[in-house]
């Protein structure tokens, strides 16, 4: 069966609320004979069906129009719109449109109470692995054997930039970058483009990665001081640059004074006595020094989070971890919460939920417009209705699916094998299982700190590569580059994704211009920030969708063949029926005529046109 054309956008056109309604738009074909268009929601647990009504037109479209109540004994409320015909059903959620009653879990979601911050969307995010981004002060830098990490079972090694990471020595081995060098760098990073950064922890730490905090309260001495980092905040906050930390609370290093493995300390340590009074912060076997690593790693003991203290210093007094940095003099605009969806008490993650609004809530007294970004590898739908999280690192709805498609690889690099509809169907469910303005606020990577390098996945070819840039850069959720993407860096598996970054290559660099590209046009389009998404046309080989804001609209187009594609495309369902658009890239400008445009997508690429007025 063919299913008729009906749409609902999540934007401002296409709804507004006030503290007790939501007033709803739907575009209907008006080739569609119905008989009754209404909204179904459920704002006291049972359906309510509210008649729509007639509410414009243009040449192919009808505009329907409806008022309904906000639930009032939750945040969020649900609604999916329902038409009938005289022998028919259509139902239109989230997901797309049925001949059924959709399942509750895609229905359109709108939280009243909880949004993200409006500026999240707007930005292009730079994520710095800071060991591995640019050494500022060599002096400050980590020296063979100065010290023991894992549990002083290795002595750390100091090597020179550039030099081959070593498998056996991921955690170990230091090459000297630090935030001096950070600030160094922020004239190139705003040439590229980016208006907000992502540091991984940045925190007192033995390992290069530091997610085995060991002082929450200080910069680690390797990488600066409390006093240098305030000043790199302020300089950041005077370009109007944001920046975001990596938030490690799930447990601490053994070296963390509570902990005090080594004996480094001369507080009396969990480990070193059941007399300890920070014995209760951790979970031990009585009477025992068998203890609860994260996922079984001895190294990164698993904090107790019904303890009281551990409460109150990670997020529930005044002096807080979580409020301390987002005060002055740092005021951070925001946390990322690393294995957010484990922490709890004990094993199980048990009662996360609660500890997850609790970080939230303490984050957000402090400051209302903090980021509250959570990492989770797989689908994070529970965590996003927004009460928990603005958004996530969006492996499950962005990197995943693109890697699938264009690398053949699934995240424990087995082989997988999408049709475009199936990979379209993919990121559609991941949108449809949460609210609109949680889906703008997901962070969409290419590659990260925790996985390969994407021209690594594609086998060097620049043309997915590039592909994939566009799509990161127009698909609905905020970008963020993995240092180094931009100048097509190499790597596999952790550790060799976190080689240093070759300084010596940006000059002549053939990526770094594409990227510019990239990042320019995101800043000067506000409809691929904030636009509604719609598929437009799919084959076995191209897909088509737009990113619409009110007047302005882009055409985002993706062919994976190895020979150009020359498709038609119906621009009367974005309610545009003549005008012009023009190229991002190279193809040429199109015109719209009487509804429909005919553009070709060149081969392995991805093209972007933008409407003209």
């Amino acid at each position: 069966m063919t299913l008729p054309y009906l749409y609902h956008g999540q934007t401002s056109n296409w709804l507004t609320h006030t503290d007790h309604t939501l007033t709803l738009k739907l575009a209907t074909e008006k080739s569609l004979p119905v008989k009754r268009v209404c909204v179904r929601h459920e704002p006291d647990n049972e359906e309510y069906l509210v008649d729509m009504v007639l509410d414009g037109e243009s040449e192919r479209l009808n505009y329907w129009r409806a008022t309904i109540s906000l639930n009032k004994d939750r945040p969020v409320s649900h609604y999916v719109f329902k038409l009938i015909t005289e022998d028919k059903q259509f139902w239109l959620d989230a997901f797309g449109v049925h001949t059924r009653v959709p399942g509750r879990e895609t229905h359109f979601k709108f939280n009243a109470q909880h949004q993200p911050p409006s500026w999240v969307s707007e930005q292009v995010f730079y994520q710095i692995f800071p060991d591995r981004f640019s050494n500022g002060k060599p002096e400050i830098s980590v020296r063979d054997n100065e010290y023991r990490v894992s549990g002083g079972r290795k002595a750390v090694i100091a090597k020179q930039w550039g030099q081959p990471v070593d498998s056996e020595n991921g955690g170990c081995e230091f090459y000297g970058g630090d935030l001096y060098g950070v600030e160094q760098q922020l004239d190139y990073l705003q040439e590229l483009g980016v208006t907000a950064l992502y540091l991984n922890p940045v925190f007192t730490a033995p390992s290069n990665h530091k997610y085995d905090t060991s002082d929450y309260l200080n910069i680690d001495p390797h990488l600066g001081t409390n006093e240098h980092f305030a000043a790199l905040c302020d300089n950041l906050h005077q370009r109007d640059m944001k920046v975001m930390l990596d938030a490690v609370f799930n447990h601490t290093s053994t070296e963390h004074p509570w902990f005090n493995l080594q004996g480094l300390h001369t507080t009396l340590g969990a480990y070193q006595s059941e007399s300890s009074p920070y014995r209760d912060y951790y979970f031990f076997n009585q009477g025992s020094q068998d203890y609860i690593g994260w996922k079984g790693i001895q190294s990164l003991p698993v904090l107790n989070f019904e303890n009281q203290q551990v409460k109150d210093y990670i997020y529930q007094s005044e002096e807080a971890v979580i409020k301390h940095w987002l005060k002055p003099p740092y005021s951070i605009d925001g946390w990322r919460f690393d294995v957010i969806h484990m922490l709890g008490e004990g094993e199980g993650a048990k009662n996360n939920a609660h500890y997850v609004k609790a970080f939230r809530e303490s984050a957000k007294q402090v400051n209302a417009d903090c980021y509250v970004l959570g990492e989770h590898f797989f689908e994070a739908s529970q965590w996003l209705q927004g009460d928990q999280e603005d958004g996530a690192m969006n492996y499950y709805g962005f990197a995943h699916p693109v890697r699938a498609l264009l690398a053949k690889l699934d995240i424990a690099f087995d082989p997988i094998e999408l049709s475009i509809s199936e990979f379209l169907d993919w990121q559609a469910e991941a949108r449809a299982k949460i609210p609109w303005a949680n889906q703008l606020s997901q962070l969409n990577q290419l590659d990260s700190h925790d996985t390969a390098r994407f021209l690594e996945l594609v086998k060097h070819d620049p043309r997915l590569f590039k592909l994939a840039a566009t799509l990161l850069f127009s698909y609905v959720g905020t970008p963020c580059i993995y240092y180094g993407t931009e100048l097509g860096m190499l790597g596999s598996h952790d550790p060799d994704n976190r080689r240093c970054m070759p300084w010596h290559e940006v000059d002549s660099n053939a990526y770094l211009p594409f990227f510019q590209q990239l990042t320019q046009m995101r800043t000067q389009h506000p409809e691929l920030q904030k636009g509604d998404y719609q598929l437009l046309y799919h084959d076995n080989e191209s897909f088509i969708f737009s990113r619409q804001l009110g007047d302005k609209c882009s055409l985002c187009c993706f062919n994976l063949a190895e020979q150009p594609n020359q498709v038609t495309v119906e621009a009367w369902k974005l309610g545009l029926h003549h005008g012009q658009f023009g190229a991002r890239f190279e193809a040429q400008d199109v015109t719209v005529v009487d509804g429909q445009l005919t553009l070709s997508i060149p081969a392995m690429s991805g093209e972007v046109f933008h409407f003209e007025s």
